[in-house]
């Protein structure tokens, strides 16, 4: 299978080397103008008081206005257009190579195969870490320095938010699990 996917990227980069620099330099653009937005939001955040520069003065408040605003100005100034040249690429070269070229390369899969165990690798920790947000927001500690916070709960916290999740994941599979396995019995009686 390796050896049949380099074979179709061989073919491919022979006839379109030019579109794959052109690729090739969006994404090194697209990379280099995310780091140039995240350095002036970082600058720009401490000189409007958007964040305390220093670090142990931030509040749970403070790091998701922090993260909300980057995304939103990432969004804003890298991921629309860059949304917008891969649709002009799209447009203007993909959909004008040969029918039976474009199905050629998606039959021999040039640009990988979605893996469904891969693709939602980081959402667990990403509900993780909003569970977490909402219990330091249930306790009352929105707006405590992290400097003032205790190590202890920290992590206390961070297993409550684990514990809940599973509770909430974990119920519903069990119950699909026992509903499972007893609708197997009845097939087979």
């Amino acid at each position: 299978m390796a050896e049949n996917e380099e074979k179709i990227w061989r073919k491919f980069l022979s006839k379109h080397w030019q579109m794959f620099v052109v690729w090739v330099v969006v994404a090194i653009g697209a990379i280099i103008g995310a780091i140039y937005v995240f350095l002036w939001f970082v600058e720009d955040a401490q000189l409007t008081g958007l964040v305390p520069e220093i670090l142990g003065s931030w509040t749970i408040r403070h790091l998701i206005t922090f993260i909300l605003n980057l995304i939103f100005w990432e969004i804003l100034l890298i991921v629309i257009p860059v949304i917008i040249v891969i649709a002009a690429i799209y447009f203007l070269w993909w959909k004008k190579l040969p029918d039976a070229e474009r199905k050629e390369y998606k039959k021999k899969h040039l640009f990988g195969k979605r893996s469904r165990s891969r693709d939602g690798g980081g959402i667990f920790s990403c509900v993780v870490f909003i569970a977490f947000v909402i219990k330091v927001y249930l306790d009352g500690n929105w707006d405590l320095p992290f400097a003032n916070w205790e190590f202890n709960y920290l992590v206390y916290s961070y297993l409550t938010a684990l514990i809940w999740i599973f509770i909430i994941i974990g119920i519903p599979m069990l119950l699909g699990l026992v509903w499972w396995i007893t609708s197997g019995r009845k097939k087979e009686s």
